[in-house]
């Protein structure tokens, strides 16, 4: 090993080591003193993403927007075999460029929308989407800061924008709920200007989700995501 790579190597050791917890301090940060800047620049898009994507993942066409993502009202069978195709062409191309672990990955992202487009009924698989907002920002968010491991430190500049916007759009949803589950005021029930009822009351208003329900499933998602933040931190750290 060069002196060059030796440093490279230091420095990716290092990258791994406090990429991901300084990212996350820095997003508590932000959304503890400015967080509707926060909403606005990271966490909607990724709110809105989690909706769509996971309409998606149920057979359902849909399209992400600023505070607004209008869905379909039924399943699409075409659309179904569309993602489905999307989806095994790109594990083609993974395999195919030597990259097992997309591949795989891939495959598996396959399998699950294949169990939710046939398993999930419409009432299901409407409050999946519409838990998926918030719970889009937790997982979505935890899948980009997961992306600072995907490239050596002089490659995939990329991963840092991945990253900050992960950090930020998790940090958003989880202090929300966390805080939700001694303060039930912060749950935002009531309408969003423009785009009629908020989440929470949709899934109390149209689903029976009690309160509790919300608080409960929201930070036990979190604290998951954030459980394979420290597992992965770990294994990224080892493989450095």
């Amino acid at each position: 090993m060069t002196e060059w790579d030796a440093s490279d190597a230091q420095l990716e050791l290092r990258l791994r080591t406090w990429a991901i917890p300084a990212a996350l301090l820095v997003g508590f940060f932000l959304v503890a003193i400015v967080p509707s800047l926060v909403r606005i620049f990271f966490s909607m898009w990724v709110h809105e993403i989690g909706h769509a994507a996971t309409a998606w993942m149920c057979g359902y066409l849909a399209f992400p927007g600023p505070w607004l993502t209008p869905t379909a009202s039924r399943q699409s069978l075409f659309f179904e075999l569309l993602v489905l195709g999307g989806l095994a062409a790109g594990a083609v191309w993974a395999f195919r460029q030597e990259r097992p672990v997309l591949g795989r990955s891939l495959i598996a992202v396959a399998a699950v929308q294949l169990g939710c487009a046939a398993l999930l009924g419409p009432s299901r698989a409407r409050q999946l989407i519409v838990f998926m907002g918030d719970g889009g920002c937790l997982v979505i968010g935890t899948l980009l800061m997961l992306s600072i491991y995907t490239r050596a430190a002089s490659q995939g500049w990329l991963r840092w924008g991945f990253l900050g916007i992960g950090a930020a759009a998790f940090a958003d949803a989880f202090s929300l709920w966390w805080g939700a589950r001694t303060d039930a005021d912060r749950i935002p029930f009531g309408m969003n200007e423009g785009a009629g009822l908020s989440d929470p009351s949709v899934l109390s208003e149209g689903f029976g989700w009690s309160a509790g329900m919300l608080v409960h499933r929201y930070v036990a998602l979190g604290v998951v995501c954030l459980a394979v933040l420290a597992v992965s931190w770990y294994l990224g750290r080892r493989r450095a």
